[in-house]
């Protein structure tokens, strides 16, 4: 019974799902560019990115490249570096990249400024002469698909971006100093590419390696719904506009880790939002999200003593049974019983902007505490609103509003009765008892570590046709190199 029941319930619930249906991901993670300047800023400062550049050989690179279309190469090689008693970086700083779409399809263009200044020191004059030096280099963000190894996102094709090179002098000196600093720049802009490549691409890939690694720890750090857990594993990287995504499968664990649903790709209607400003995007399929509500909110039966606990609604209930069989009234005693049980968990259709529960119970009405069989059984099926927001980064839900779209009678020791002159008694019992029950299980939430992890205080979330979206409530990131 309980199957015709779900059968009957959904199936006008979920008709329009199967309608234009594609295939979708149970959860996906849209990271843009600011997550990913963010993160791979800081990986290159804990990789001492600086410091490299800062320890850039300079006067070797002038001897090994040196520049083309020069007379007498050589010896003017010689002149210059004889007139140098050292020339190091003095200052590096790495400026704040951009990140975005390529030309070529499904690929991310990174470009990282550098701004370093070098001085030199010459017995032509006893301050340091300083020259700026700029430079950009230029990486590839797009997926690799390997046989020895998983699909992943990598970079790749770095160097310096052609014409990004500027050389000048910081302040005038001396005429001959002035000299020789232009046959320094002169020496230096064919070397400074190629050196700068050499010594610091294969930190940026590095870096965006570890950064990737711990883009992967943190999508799968579990989701406890205690004492069940959520967890997610990547299923496929892709990228789509300008913003890394990973497509993620989902299991639902019990106390012991033992599997007891696995989420993988799956035909269903899924209209995926665009990045647009949002710095990161979490959406959860409709499936998966009713799993979490299932292990949150398990089929139960509650018991309640009418009189004690609603004796408003016990006198409401017993008048109403007076009107179908005054006999079957006058035997309802103080210690009359109510049964509840939900036959399933809440199921959720979400759509957008809004989200229906739908819940198949039965209801019991014994005379007393001590009878062995109720007066009757009636069947309902009801459906609720609920509600999604978010306190920091827990995600909240609670029911509300409960309607009892129909009640079917199932037993009854009374004589057979129309069950509808009950409707609204049964909906007050309900919202009475069900639904604090309920939402005091939901009251706790579920921790979206994410959402921490990658920076943001706090969550936001809304709802589109058959999926659940987290985002960061503000675009500021928490401690951002970038912010400050």
């Amino acid at each position: 019974m309980a199957s015709l029941w779900t059968f009957t319930l959904l199936c006008g619930l979920l008709t329009d799902t199967l309608v234009q249906a594609t295939l979708s991901p149970p959860v996906l993670l849209n990271l843009g560019p600011e997550v990913i300047k963010e993160k791979l800023t800081q990986e290159l400062q804990d990789h001492g990115a600086t410091a490299i550049l800062q320890q850039l050989p300079l006067l070797r690179a002038m001897k090994e490249k040196p520049a083309s279309g020069i007379p007498l190469l050589g010896s003017l090689v010689d002149t210059v570096l004889s007139k140098i008693i050292w020339l190091k970086v003095t200052s590096a700083n790495i400026l704040q990249m951009q990140v975005q779409a390529s030309a070529a399809n499904q690929e991310l263009m990174v470009n990282i400024p550098l701004d370093m200044v070098a001085g030199f020191n010459t017995p032509l004059v006893k301050t340091i002469v300083k020259l700026q030096m700029q430079t950009e280099i230029q990486a590839v963000i797009r997926v690799e698909t390997s046989k020895e190894g998983p699909t992943r996102h990598i970079l790749s094709n770095c160097s310096t971006s052609p014409g990004s090179l500027r050389l000048t002098l910081l302040y005038k000196l001396s005429i001959l100093v002035n000299i020789l600093a232009d046959k320094v720049i002169e020496l230096l802009a064919p070397a400074l590419p190629q050196l700068v490549k050499n010594e610091l691409c294969p930190v940026i890939e590095l870096a965006f390696n570890d950064m990737y690694a711990d883009l992967l720890k943190m999508v799968k750090v579990p989701i406890s719904l205690s004492p069940d857990r959520l967890e997610f594993d990547l299923l496929s990287p892709a990228i789509k506009d300008n913003a890394i995504q990973f497509n993620l499968v989902a299991k639902l664990l019990d106390s012991k880790g033992t599997v007891n649903k696995y989420f993988n790709n799956s035909v269903a209607s899924l209209t995926i939002p665009t990045l647009g400003s949002t710095p990161f995007s979490l959406i959860v399929r409709q499936d998966v999200v009713n799993a979490v509500v299932a292990a949150l909110v398990p089929p139960e039966e509650i018991i309640i003593l009418l009189d004690y606990v609603l004796p408003e609604l016990a006198r409401e209930l017993k008048a109403r049974i007076r009107v179908i069989n005054e006999k079957a009234a006058d035997q309802l005693g103080p210690t009359q019983i109510v049964k509840i049980r939900t036959q399933e968990t809440p199921k959720l259709l979400l759509s957008q902007d809004s989200a229906t529960v739908a819940q198949l119970i039965v209801l019991e009405v014994f005379a007393t505490n001590e009878a062995l069989h109720p007066f009757f059984t009636l069947g309902i099926e009801a459906s609720s609103e609920a509600q999604f927001y978010t306190k920091g980064d827990l995600l909240m839900l609670n029911f509300n509003n409960l309607r009892c779209n129909r009640i079917q009678l199932m037993n009854w020791a009374i004589g057979w009765f129309k069950p509808e002159p009950l409707t609204n008694i049964i909906t007050e019992i309900l919202l009475s008892t069900l639904l604090p029950n309920q939402n005091g299980k939901l009251r706790p939430g579920v921790p979206v570590s994410i959402v921490k992890d990658l920076g943001f205080e706090a969550a936001s979330c809304s709802l589109i046709k058959n999926a659940l979206v987290v985002t960061p409530a503000s675009s500021q990131m928490l401690d951002s190199p970038l912010s400050q």
